[in-house]
């Protein structure tokens, strides 16, 4: 058995079933389908019972997953121990990143990176802030918006505030959908919080897309009005209608965090990617 192997299972497990792992580990469906018959003629047992909507863990690969996860781990050990005591900045990077930040931010950050640490491998995965912390303990270091993560060390990159745009003038009686985008339940709480004291605003909630670039570009073919951050505003938006969203006078704002943990930052490739973070002039 491989350390691949053992990963594999642990994926499909989380994955719940062939195709979706296939495509979030971007291996071919016949490809996973021989390897996991493989790994139970190997232990002799069936790891997973497949039915129509997923994979379900039998009692014996309760076992061999727990030892998988198990091996996984002091695998993982291992390797930032070796990594510590070298002291070069090498090895594996891995990052989860907020859909926003690695569209618009960390291209050039890596590229940065990679030049000043060409022996560093990057792993990334990128998505929803909310998908990202509850996975946190995955990655090395998470880039993520909105509350810090607890039991973590926090470095505040910057504040974002956000704004209301609009194709047609925000003040008026008429009706106007309401262009919302797939995100986590902290800047839904922000944006709720501003438009229950909008008595002035006349909104129909209609519009579910799955991306901010989506909602950015719906709005400007005037279907609707958005909420986006600071840092998503070009120059062509600040023709349209637009306003601040504030409570009380005080801007709401979308905060972003580097998030570790503390031992883990003591990682060579850990914390040169972390000093590079710091360095910059960070701008919502």
């Amino acid at each position: 058995m491989k350390v691949e192997d053992y990963r594999l299972i642990i994926q499909l497990q989380q994955y719940k079933t062939i195709r979706s792992t296939a495509k979030n580990v971007l291996i071919s469906q016949p490809a996973i389908t021989q390897r996991l018959k493989y790994i139970e003629e190997y232990f002799g047992v069936e790891i997973f019972i497949r039915t129509p909507k997923q994979l379900v863990v039998t009692a014996q690969g309760e076992t061999i997953l727990q030892h998988a996860k198990s091996l996984l781990s002091q695998e993982e050990d291992l390797y930032n121990e070796l990594s510590r005591t070298k002291g070069e900045v090498s090895g594996t990077l891995s990052l989860g990143v907020s859909s926003l930040i690695s569209h618009h931010y960390l291209p050039l950050i890596l590229q940065e990176y990679i030049e000043l640490y060409p022996r560093v491998k990057i792993d990334l995965v990128t998505g929803v802030s909310a998908e990202i912390k509850h996975a946190a303990g995955e990655y090395h270091l998470v880039i993520v918006r909105g509350e810090l993560l607890q039991g973590y060390e926090n470095i505040h990159l910057f504040s974002d505030p956000l704004y209301l745009f609009d194709t047609e003038p925000l003040e008026g009686d008429k009706e106007r959908p309401f262009i919302e985008f797939k995100t986590d339940a902290d800047y839904q709480k922000v944006v709720e919080s501003w438009m229950i004291q909008q008595n002035d605003l006349n909104v129909r909630r209609t519009i579910k897309v799955d991306h901010f670039e989506t909602a950015k570009q719906l709005m400007k073919t005037g279907l609707g009005m958005t909420v986006l951050p600071k840092s998503l505003i070009t120059k062509d938006l600040l023709t349209l209608p637009n306003v601040p969203l504030q409570i009380n006078g005080q801007p709401l704002s979308r905060e972003t965090w580097a998030c570790m943990k503390r031992e883990i930052r003591t990682l060579p490739q850990v914390e040169a990617f972390t000093q590079l973070l710091e360095s910059k002039l960070w701008k919502g």
